[in-house]
């Protein structure tokens, strides 16, 4: 049977999710992943999912520790730049736990606003807020450090042992995510240090990829088999040269810069072509010149103009910790005009609803 294959990012573990096309029962993809590098974690509503391995120290130790939590109901917090995978270590942790039948639902916390959220008070019953989808699951808050203020004292008066009866309280587990520093954030007075304690049951610091260089290769081989799958091409043999200069990188974006470069050089079929848009090693833009190319004045000045802009987004992102509200205020353009510029750059979330398809007219 045909199926559509979905991937979600992860940092130590990149799963697959399975989708049939024409109805009947779910079916497992297959891999060229090796097998002893994958495990099965069975069904998550209906969908099969799969998980491949990290060998990396980092997320060998951080892989134990959600073991061991994952059983329980303790709240968990996750850290880690953008990019990094905090979803599917959220999707792991319930796939692991005693609620892997019950629904899973994410919610992007700068979505929430303080009248939905009484909204869904008003409409949820034993504790089923979330458009009646989490009284019993896991929720997942994707950046809770976007939540605004009202909505941190309205969750917190929710949560358990927050001061509602056990009828009000929401009934899920609450595993949160962010990429900013929220003890700066209390100290500065935008983030609940009481929400901060509620939600920080166990904090897991997820680390960037250039300082788990070792899962690199596997990763590459996990995206290539994916978008050649996915756009019916042959899945591309990495000259040793390119390799090593995927293994120089910092990528400041993460594992996401790494697949958005892995699904386009499969479509262009030309690694040398897609590999060319990184910058070196340094971090400073490779020139891209050849004996007898023509070169012209206006192309050569919108490249330029374009990694400029590229380097000034990356900091000032690096420097709100990838929150991108406060990004594009410091920017002085649109939150949208924003999303617009990371997509274009091959930094955008996948999840990122918001995203115009076409450029903002600024």
């Amino acid at each position: 049977m045909a199926s559509t294959v979905l991937t979600i990012r992860s940092a130590g573990l990149w799963c697959s999710l399975c989708l049939p096309t024409g109805g009947g029962k779910m079916q497992s993809k297959s891999s060229d992943i090796a097998s002893d590098a994958r495990i099965n974690t069975g069904v998550e509503n209906g969908h099969y999912l799969s998980f491949a391995r990290a060998v990396s120290p980092a997320m060998l130790a951080l892989e134990q520790v959600i073991a061991d939590i994952a059983p329980t109901d303790i709240p968990v917090l996750l850290v880690g730049e953008s990019g990094t995978g905090k979803d599917v270590v959220a999707l792991q942790i319930h796939q692991f736990s005693r609620r892997r039948d019950e629904p899973f639902v994410k919610m992007g916390c700068a979505a929430i606003t303080p009248e939905l959220f009484d909204r869904q008070r008003q409409g949820a019953t034993n504790g089923d807020y979330f458009g009646g989808h989490a009284s019993t699951g896991t929720v997942f808050l994707d950046e809770i450090n976007e939540l605004e203020m009202a909505c941190q004292s309205k969750l917190l008066h929710v949560l358990p042992d927050g001061g509602v009866s056990q009828q009000d309280r929401l009934g899920a587990r609450v595993i949160s995510a962010t990429s900013r520093n929220l003890e700066e954030e209390m100290r500065t007075g935008r983030f609940r240090e009481e929400l901060y304690y509620r939600l920080n049951g166990v904090c897991l610091r997820l680390p960037p990829l250039r300082n788990r260089k070792e899962d690199i290769p596997i990763l590459l081989d996990f995206f290539m088999a994916k978008y050649a799958a996915l756009f019916g091409r042959p899945q591309p043999v990495l000259a040793s040269q390119t390799l090593q200069r995927l293994m120089e990188h910092t990528w400041p974006g993460n594992i996401r810069e790494l697949e958005n470069l892995v699904r386009k050089m499969v479509a262009l079929g030309d690694e040398r072509a897609a590999v060319a848009d990184l910058g070196s090693p340094g971090g400073e833009s490779r020139p891209r010149r050849s004996t007898g190319e023509k070169l012209s004045l206006k192309d050569t000045a919108r490249a330029a103009s374009h990694q400029a802009e590229r380097e000034l987004i990356l900091k000032v992102l690096t420097r709100t910790r990838w929150n991108r509200k406060r990004a594009a205020q410091d920017l002085q353009v649109s939150y949208k005009a924003l999303l617009y510029k990371l997509k274009q750059f091959g930094l955008a979330r996948s999840t990122d609803s918001e995203m115009p398809e076409e450029s903002p007219h600024e």
